[in-house]
């Protein structure tokens, strides 16, 4: 009996306590992601702020969700284009990041400051796997971070076909920008 009551207690107080994992664990559900397109006829351009990401500051961890329909464009032509002919939004509803910040242990929550990291992992678009490697920050600023980077990629590393008509009007390389900002997450207990 004595030893299902120090049990019980043990459970509550892990329950009732913040667990030290939640401290080193930051998330946004509205991050901002942009692609931009310079093209001879029409520039191609558009964003969200519908992204997930979550990243552990001890082990360095980081993954994105982003929901390709949420891309919002100029035109609603190039949109429906966007959608329905190119990254195929029914058949493959998001895009995912799952990887690392390499350096992660160069960034000090208890000082703020502009830490500069190395990314790497595997970007998903379109049900193709492609490793990514890149630069950005990480801003440190009242328990707050906000994280940037910038990379390209090509439609033709992701099996996205252009049809041989706009081949011309689309730009060979697509850069893609992030920009997020991350909060202490913290597990809502039941």
């Amino acid at each position: 009996m004595a030893r299902s009551v120090i049990l019980l207690g043990i459970v509550l107080l892990c329950r009732l306590s913040p667990p030290a994992v939640a401290q080193s664990r930051y998330f946004t559900r509205t991050g901002h992601i942009s692609f931009f397109s310079k093209a001879p006829l029409e520039d191609i351009e558009a964003s969200t702020k519908q992204v997930v990401s979550f990243l552990d500051l001890k082990t360095g961890e980081m993954v994105f969700s982003v929901p390709m329909k949420m891309f919002q464009f100029r035109k609603s032509l190039m949109q429906e284009h966007f959608n329905e002919n190119y990254v195929e939004s029914d058949k493959y509803p998001k895009a995912t990041f799952k990887g690392k910040v390499v350096n992660i242990q160069s960034v000090n929550l208890a000082q703020d400051n502009l830490y500069k990291v190395l990314i790497e992992g595997v970007l998903t678009i379109h049900g193709v796997d492609r490793p990514v490697r890149t630069e950005g920050t990480l801003e440190v600023k009242n328990k707050q971070m906000v994280g940037k980077s910038t990379f390209s990629v090509t439609p033709q590393e992701f099996n996205i076909e252009i049809p041989f008509l706009v081949k011309e009007h689309i730009a060979k390389r697509i850069d893609i920008t992030v920009n997020v900002v991350y909060v202490p997450y913290v597990e809502k207990s039941l």
